[in-house]
């Protein structure tokens, strides 16, 4: 007679007691099938109604926070203008600084003036060493050693307790040098 082949041995025999064999059916096959679910691919769901809510918000947030000019675009640029008068113009050319002039109301009722040209110069007394100074330094025709054109801006700085008077004798003087461009400043500003 032929041999038969030995029965293969019980799990419990080979690897020990089962650990699970004390439980119940039902219970150990729930807890896989729980397993199952919770180890599977995980599903992230965002609500976006909440989201789009407050992108609504912030919307009408923004909208609201914002006020709409027509000005808003216009700038005010002083540009240099283009074309042939400034292809000669040195770039290096510095802008004429005003000459200033301040006037002020001394003495008694404020019959006396005081006079003081900004710079370092020697500072006139009258309203005639205010024309000589103004005249000698002018450049002219005939003479190239002044200082200032005769569109170089000058600017008469009355005090604010300045009589009318000593202002328009600055400007009359500055006028008699024949300068073409001379302006009032605010008193005392």
């Amino acid at each position: 007679m032929a041999e038969s082949a030995p029965k293969p041995k019980p799990p419990s025999e080979l690897f020990g007691p089962d650990p699970l064999a004390d439980l119940p059916t039902g219970d150990y096959r729930r807890s896989r099938v729980r397993r199952r679910r919770t180890t599977g691919t995980a599903r992230i769901s965002l609500n976006l109604t909440a989201m789009i809510d407050v992108v609504f918000l912030l919307l009408i947030y923004f909208m609201a926070g914002t006020s709409f000019k027509l000005g808003e675009e216009i700038y005010r640029m002083d540009l240099p203008e283009r074309g042939p008068s400034n292809a000669q113009r040195d770039p290096f050319e510095l802008d004429d600084e005003p000459l200033r002039i301040r006037i002020a109301s001394v003495g008694q009722r404020g019959r006396s003036y005081r006079i003081r040209v900004e710079g370092p110069y020697q500072q006139p007394d009258t309203f005639e060493e205010l024309l000589t100074f103004l005249r000698e330094r002018q450049i002219g025709p005939f003479t190239t050693r002044g200082l200032f054109e005769a569109d170089h801006p000058i600017i008469i700085e009355p005090t604010r307790t300045a009589r009318w008077e000593h202002a328009m004798g600055a400007f009359n003087a500055a006028a008699r040098a024949r300068y073409t461009n001379i302006t009032f400043a605010r008193p005392g500003g």
